[in-house]
């Protein structure tokens, strides 16, 4: 008798652990969507510059290598899948009620993957637009391969969702930092082999001239706090890009602040004041408003490279998320 209840006992608290297992993965797996604050935190200029110095001098200080599997919200279905010679991932909003899509083609001075990050970001990115469905491009990366190797996976992850079916029009491409470079050579190459062009380009702190001696290379080095001296990895590569081994730093296909910008569609560029690539984005601003293109650009005081990625909770990263939203509604009606 004593035996049985014994076992009763252990089978019990099986069951009970097992019961608890299950619930804590569906909690984990259960996350709603993320939703644009009304406001986030707010720094004045020497605050805000401490708080984003303490939080990035973690980041980039930190020895430690932490992996957690990427958690779709509750809801949305998520998929890898292989293409060619690289690889994508899909998010994909079942309760959306838009055909939108979109395509993120992320930073990372060429030489990271897709990460966690920028998965996260994706969600933030189709809440915004109100996005059914997103492909985030995964592009093969320096030093081994260099141009055009990731123009050529961006060409095909492209073709692929219009051999889906889906209306380019209905397509926005986000690309930040390399990604922006990545997304406006893409642009380029539509334009030149007469494929259609996506409703929209969503430019966010982008690398347009692997030139090196622009003013706010050069000044904001050490008021940069996300590519600059504080990031010396990242940095030493905008330094001496690998990407574009055997060509010159201001060929067009490298430096869009030199191509012929005419027929692209609406873009929106955001850059932060702070940041090493400042200038660039006021250069490109200035050649596709010349070359006739429906351009917005918006300079966030204070803010460092790619501040949205990074410091989402920030009042200017809301501003931008704000910003987004409105740039896409108006022009993709």
């Amino acid at each position: 008798m004593y035996k049985m209840k014994n076992q009763l006992l252990r089978l019990t608290l099986i069951v009970f652990l097992g019961v608890c297992l299950v619930l804590s993965s569906l909690t984990a797996y259960a996350a709603e969507a993320w939703t644009l604050p009304n406001s986030g935190l707010h720094f004045e200029k020497d605050a805000k510059q401490a708080y984003v110095a303490e939080k990035m001098g973690k980041i980039f200080n930190s020895t430690a290598t932490i992996y957690s599997p990427f958690t779709p919200p509750d809801g949305w279905k998520y998929e890898s899948y292989g293409l060619n010679s690289c690889k994508a991932e899909t998010l994909e909003n079942l309760n959306s009620a838009t055909e939108r899509v979109v395509l993120q083609i992320h930073g990372g001075g060429y030489i990271n993957t897709l990460g966690n990050g920028h998965r996260d970001l994706c969600v933030k990115q189709m809440v915004l637009t109100g996005a059914k469905k997103a492909y985030m491009l995964d592009y093969r990366v320096a030093p081994k391969y260099s141009y055009p190797a990731a123009l050529d996976d961006a060409v095909s992850i492209y073709e692929d969702i219009l051999a889906k079916g889906v209306n380019p029009r209905d397509i926005v491409i986000f690309g930040d930092s390399a990604g922006g470079n990545l997304a406006l050579a893409l642009s380029l190459y539509l334009r030149d082999t007469g494929k259609p062009q996506p409703g929209t380009l969503i430019l966010i702190s982008p690398w347009m001239t692997f030139e090196t001696n622009l003013p706010s290379r050069l000044q904001n080095v050490d008021k940069d706090l996300i590519l600059g001296k504080i990031n010396h990895r990242m940095y030493n590569e905008v330094k001496n890009p690998s990407y574009g081994k055997g060509l010159a730093d201001n060929d067009p296909r490298l430096s869009p602040i030199y191509a012929n910008l005419d027929r692209l569609p609406p873009m929106l560029i955001q850059a932060g004041g702070y940041e090493l690539f400042l200038d660039e984005s006021i250069l490109l601003a200035k050649k596709a408003a010349a070359d006739g293109v429906s351009v917005t650009l918006t300079v966030y005081p204070g803010m460092s490279h790619d501040f949205a990625l990074l410091l989402p909770e920030l009042e200017d990263s809301v501003n931008s998320f704000r910003e987004i939203r409105d740039f896409v509604n108006i022009h993709m009606k």
